[in-house]
């Protein structure tokens, strides 16, 4: 017997069982509970999950039923068998930091071999356990901190104590408030809802009559909800939301309906803004995303014209030729366009004959001032007059912005943030013709609700702007109120952070028609504050 060919046959064997032995070790399947679960528990639960530290879940990834289910238009978080079809994963695997999801913008990283299992996992079938979530695997960030459900004091710089008396809990994300007549206060949610509360207690049930084509999702929603300055005549109540289109896209709009019976009745559309074009996002599939963050705020001028902010403005053409996740940032400059802009309507949605532009063809006669990426807070000075906005910058690059009729504010032709992942958003901070802001805020602080404050309960306060902020500097878990002294000229001269040790998301502030300060947290149990003078 040939020694070589006697051989053969064995070695052949002994090459084929290790070759399979090699290769059922390296393919052996991704285990869910080990390797996956516990992924998604540490970077993906703290937006979609039931943590959910900073905003509400639109997409509950704890949960099989929502992580296997629909979106929209087709497409779907997981799909087994296929990570190119799957949004998980194409959102943790995508090459920019706008395209990802925000836990990159906010300094954490994904390792690469995390998301090299995500893929295998999907590709061999998404194999899913229910998993109860523990503790052990915190999300990165701040350990969360539980409001007090019983009054208690903050210390200031102008005033040494000052009580912040919770008044009710249990919201689901609030995003504004106003005052009614008899002391009762309206409240919206994002996810649809308008909740009353009265004599210190939120109602049970929810208002009736709210528009039930709210389109919900990431940060869109029902926003603002404004009285008219002659309510006790006409019973109007104002509301902005994201409204749901045929086509899965959505479109701001303004309505207003009569409130009585602790219900809204012949509620009717006053504007609608044009849902702009998206089709052209770099991540196709994910596009209509840019419809859905349009910020809109209210606000009622004495003269009785009506103020409205529409945002939506986002990404820009980077000089390295990258694009940013949504497109649509030169909306704010183009005059034809009512995205990133002030408008000034009248109580029934028409432009006044006095705005800046009208009769003009190259711009909507309801715009007011242009140039703006996304204002979440309006107030108006109660001596002069003068219209603040705050504005969103990407990082690095909020403002507050004295506003003035026909005036441009450079978005994105000027900026002084930053891109996500680091880059300048525009190499100027100043054009001719394009207004600066009145105050900067780096780090950034996702400035939100706005107020200034007149009253007689903090004579120390008066003529003071109040501001929320949501987080500063990118970081979760850092959300506060903050005050702004302004001089006569309206330039910055102090500022100072309260309810820093809290570190809840200040979505609202508001001055009550008792002089006391009201504010909405903007978290998953959500509760309305209110400040008053320490007593004795």
């Amino acid at each position: 017997m040939n020694r070589s060919t006697a051989r053969t046959p064995v070695l052949a064997l002994f090459s084929f069982a290790f070759g399979w032995a090699g290769l059922a070790e390296a393919q052996e399947p991704v285990n869910y509970r080990s390797d996956i679960q516990p992924l998604l528990q540490t970077y993906c639960y703290p937006c979609h999950g039931q943590w959910d530290i900073s905003r509400e879940a639109n997409l509950r990834l704890d949960l099989a039923e929502s992580a296997f289910s629909e979106i929209a238009d087709g497409r779907y978080p997981i799909v087994p068998g296929e990570p190119g079809q799957s949004q998980v994963f194409l959102r943790m695997n995508a090459s920019t930091a706008e395209d990802r999801m925000p836990p990159y913008s906010m300094g954490v990283e994904i390792p690469r071999d995390r998301i090299e299992l995500v893929r295998r996992w999907i590709e061999e079938g998404a194999h899913w356990e229910n998993v109860e979530p523990t503790d052990e695997a915190a999300p990165p960030g701040l350990p969360r901190v539980e409001l007090p459900t019983a009054p208690f004091v903050i210390h200031t710089h102008s005033i040494p104590d000052v009580r912040v008396v919770p008044i009710v809990s249990g919201l689901s994300h609030p995003w504004s408030l106003a005052f009614l007549p008899d002391g009762d206060i309206l409240v919206t949610e994002r996810h649809g809802a308008l909740r009353l509360v009265r004599d210190g207690e939120l109602l049970p049930d929810p208002v009736e009559g709210v528009p039930e084509d709210v389109k919900a999702r990431g940060f869109s929603g029902l926003m603002e909800v404004a009285v008219h300055p002659d309510f006790q005549r006409n019973r109007l109540v104002y509301l902005t939301y994201t409204r749901a289109l045929p086509d899965g896209q959505g479109g701001v709009a303004l309505v207003r309906g009569r409130f009585e019976g602790d219900m809204l009745h012949d509620v009717e559309d006053v504007f609608f803004v044009e849902p702009w074009n998206v089709e052209e996002s770099p991540t196709e599939g994910l596009a209509d995303l840019g419809t859905f963050t349009a910020s809109s705020r209210l606000l009622f001028a004495p003269d009785g014209t009506l103020f409205m902010t529409v945002g939506g403005a986002f990404g820009v053409e980077r000089d390295d030729g990258d694009s940013s996740f949504w497109g649509n940032a030169l909306l704010a400059q183009d005059g034809n366009s009512h995205v990133g802009k002030l408008l000034r309507l009248n109580d029934d949605g028409s432009a006044p004959a006095d705005n800046p532009f009208v009769g003009e063809a190259a711009y909507q006669d309801e715009i007011y001032s242009m140039g703006h990426r996304n204002q979440q807070g309006l107030a108006i000075h109660p001596t002069t007059g003068t219209v603040y906005a705050t504005e969103h910058a990407v990082q690095g690059g909020d403002e507050l912005n004295l506003i003035e009729p026909g005036a441009n504010y450079g978005w994105p032709h000027v900026s002084y943030g930053r891109h996500y992942d680091g880059p300048r958003v525009s190499r100027y901070f100043w054009s001719e013709g394009m207004l600066e802001p009145a105050v900067l805020w780096a780090p950034s602080i996702a400035p939100s609700g706005l107020t200034f404050y007149s009253g007689d309960a903090f004579p120390e306060w008066q003529g003071n702007l109040f501001v929320g902020s949501m987080m500063t500097g990118r970081i979760p878990g850092t959300g506060h109120l903050e005050r702004i002294v302004l001089n006569d000229a309206g330039e910055e001269v102090a500022r100072e952070s309260l309810l820093t040790e809290q570190r809840q998301r200040i979505r609202d502030v508001r001055q009550g028609p008792d002089g006391f300060l009201y504010l909405l947290t903007e978290e998953n149990n959500g509760a309305l504050l209110r400040l008053e003078p320490a007593r004795d």
